[in-house]
């Protein structure tokens, strides 16, 4: 049970600093060992997960809600500032009004035969969350990323997995040679891509590989998947988006199983 609330009436506080320099880039979480998280929907995800914050903060006038109040003393310290300082502490354009400060999670051993994603330089940081939210979604519970995708648990990845992250598995900054580790089928969707997807006999389980927005998977490491899958696509477009290929292949997997 949190203790009585701080109050915060000053914007070079050391928690309103911790948390804009936590905000300023997508790795900051690394040197810091922590992770600020925004949102009722975010912060009641955690707890869903038998997760627990280090810290919560809240806006004066989200003190006023009491389900926002009550998911707040979910924490053992709570600090409650003004709606200006929350907002200036929040890249978000509509502060939410709540937050936790959660420590950065231990990165787990690799498990060589979960089902797994395997991001490949994927940069863009809405395309990573929505992809761990779809590996969430349908089964997948290990994410491993190599080195140049976006940061895991970088702010904008927090904020498009929804949630997602307190149900993986996560690991990242690898390199393509740790994937020997994994003991299960490697599977790529590409546009040259030998077979459908749909007309495959998918394993499982298996680690889907989803690489670079504009390049694809690296070389060394397309040449480790043991299938290359297209995607049927009758409208006639070009490609899909790395984020929905990803929902497709991994629905797909998942539902045949």
């Amino acid at each position: 049970m949190s203790q009585d609330p701080v109050l915060i009436a000053a914007r070079d506080n050391p928690l309103l600093q911790r948390l804009r320099k936590l905000q300023r880039s997508g790795t900051a979480y690394r040197r810091a060992g922590e992770v600020w998280i925004e949102g009722e929907h975010l912060c009641s995800a955690l707890l869903a997960r038998r997760c627990r914050p280090l810290q919560a903060l809240v806006s004066e006038s989200a003190w006023e809600q009491p389900a926002l109040r009550t998911l707040a003393q979910s924490a053992p310290r709570v600090a409650v500032t003004t709606d200006v300082l929350f907002a200036g502490a929040s890249e978000l354009p509509s502060p939410a009004g709540i937050g936790f400060v959660i420590a950065l999670p231990e990165p787990p051993a690799l498990a060589p035969q979960a089902a797994s994603v395997v991001l490949d330089r994927v940069q863009d940081a809405g395309n990573v969350g929505s992809i761990l939210r779809s590996a969430a979604a349908f089964g997948f519970r290990q994410v491993l990323a190599l080195g140049g995708c976006a940061g895991l648990w970088s702010p904008k990845v927090l904020r498009a997995a929804m949630g997602a992250h307190f149900g993986l598995d996560l690991i990242e900054g690898l390199q393509a040679d740790a994937l020997r580790a994994l003991q299960v089928p490697l599977l790529a969707a590409s546009v040259q891509g030998a077979s459908s997807l749909h007309d495959a006999s998918l394993p499982w389980p298996c680690a889907w590989v989803f690489g670079h927005e504009g390049q694809g998977l690296a070389p060394d490491v397309a040449a480790r998947c043991a299938l290359s899958l297209r995607i049927p696509q009758p409208g006639g477009e070009e490609s899909l988006n790395v984020a929905a290929a990803a929902a497709i292949c991994l629905y797909v997997s998942g539902a045949a199983r």
